[in-house]
């Protein structure tokens, strides 16, 4: 079988290592794909959100599965656009349709779901511009921190915790009246903060059934120290000390196994992989966010530490037989240390020639933001995140320590990663 996977990053690199260990497959196509992906598959000069143009890559490829890597199409409908189409609609997508989406598309959606169906989560209400004087008056009512949410997309940069009640209403009026997140903040969910510490648990679903995969903790300030702007994200490790099989059953019987209920309750079909944003109270866990796909870089490294054809698991989704499917996971630690470009998340250069010797140790290299040069073949960087450098350990410092070293093999200018991965779990 013929199998399309859309996206350019990390996270689409790793799923396309991973599928491409599977004797089910017949041949990768990524679109767009990035220079690491080039080499398992063919890349496509397609964009992620060109929906003809990936029903024409469909067609003339004789493609027999689509896998969705990011959110955008997602929330864009790319499930219901291939439900819609004659040509499309027997090809299994996997990823939810427009409306399951909407729990990563909108916050707002997504908090009155969890309350209407008591899954643990922070108090909150939702403002629009018209509702200025509200908000500041609910901001007033809540202690500090204060965190403030776009309620749509923005690239995982849509969410500031403010220390001061003067500073949290001057971002809430900016974030509304000068929509600085776009669209994303014609709506601003205000929201209590919690204090705790935060990971990312994931399943995978048919619909009617789901499997746990490993859970992960993600780093997302620039600065060591959890410092400075946030990013997308600049390292994982999986699995998390701290979530034992106490605090995890506490997980599925109050956040997963609500969050299907609730589903099938509000007769919304999920297909595909559910991201739960979760902190750590005390011994409870809370949601922060739904996300409808795997988290980038938690996904380099859960995705090495699953044991199962990939491909046969997205079979079973598809075929809503996935209860029959039993999860092994390697019991080792993986730990992904993200370089970045200089200056990032703010203005950075593109266009750095990438100079990469072979990984040892264990170690895996997921291109990021990585293309290749039309003219002369050469590894270049066009992202701000360049590549993850994941390894595997029997202890999580063994993990990290082989990816620092193994990050040294990688090279070109400007490179900027942080050395304290993990540095909040002990040893």
């Amino acid at each position: 079988m013929n199998i399309l996977l859309l996206g350019s990053g990390g996270r689409e690199h790793a799923i396309a290592w991973k599928l491409s260990q599977s004797p089910l497959m017949s041949h990768l196509f990524i679109a767009p794909g990035n220079a690491g992906t080039a080499r398992l598959g063919t890349n496509l000069p397609v964009g992620v959100n060109d929906f003809p143009g990936i029903k024409a890559a469909v067609l003339t490829h004789q493609v027999g599965m689509v896998i969705v890597g990011p959110e955008d199409p997602l929330v864009n409908g790319i499930h219901d656009f291939f439900l819609a189409d004659s040509d499309l609609k027997n090809i299994p997508l996997i990823g939810p349709n427009r409306e399951a989406a909407r729990l990563e598309g909108s916050k707002d959606f997504a908090k009155q779901f969890m309350v209407r169906h008591g899954i643990p989560t922070a108090r909150y209400r939702t403002f629009g511009e018209s509702d200025i004087e509200a908000g500041v008056e609910f901001l007033r009512s809540l202690r500090p921190p204060y965190v403030l949410k776009a309620d749509g997309l923005a690239a995982g940069k849509g969410v500031i915790i403010c220390p001061t009640l003067a500073e949290a209403e001057s971002e809430f009026t900016a974030m509304l009246r000068e929509q600085r997140f776009g669209a994303a903040s014609m709506k601003v969910v205000i929201e209590e903060f919690l204090s705790g510490i935060e990971l990312s648990v994931f399943i995978l679903t048919d619909g009617r059934n789901y499997k746990i995969l490993p859970e992960a903790k993600d780093y997302k300030k620039i600065g060591e120290g959890d410092t400075g702007p946030n990013t997308g994200g600049m390292g994982s490790v999986s699995p998390v000390p701290f979530a034992g099989p106490a605090f995890m059953q506490k997980v599925e019987e109050q956040v997963i196994r609500p969050t299907i209920e609730g589903l099938r309750t509000d007769e919304i079909e999920y297909t595909g992989f559910i991201f739960f944003g979760l902190i750590k109270v005390k011994d409870d866990p809370y949601v922060i966010e739904y996300n409808c796909r795997l988290g980038d870089p938690e996904t380099e490294s859960v995705i090495p530490r699953i044991q199962n054809d990939l491909v046969r698991l997205f079979q079973s989704v598809a075929e809503q037989s996935l209860g029959n499917e039993t999860i092994t996971v390697d019991p080792r630690f993986a730990a992904t240390v993200m370089l970045v470009s200089e200056g990032y998340p703010g203005d950075y250069q593109k266009g750095k020639v990438i100079g990469e010797n072979a990984p040892s140790g264990g170690c895996l290299f997921f291109h990021a933001g990585t293309t290749l040069n039309p003219v002369t073949g050469e590894t270049i960087s066009s992202g701000g995140r360049v590549i993850a450098v994941t390894s595997y350990g029997d202890t999580m410092k063994e993990a990290l320590s082989r990816s620092y070293e193994n990050a040294e093999k990688i090279s070109y200018d400007g490179k900027y990663f942080r050395k304290d991965i993990g540095f909040d779990l002990g040893s």
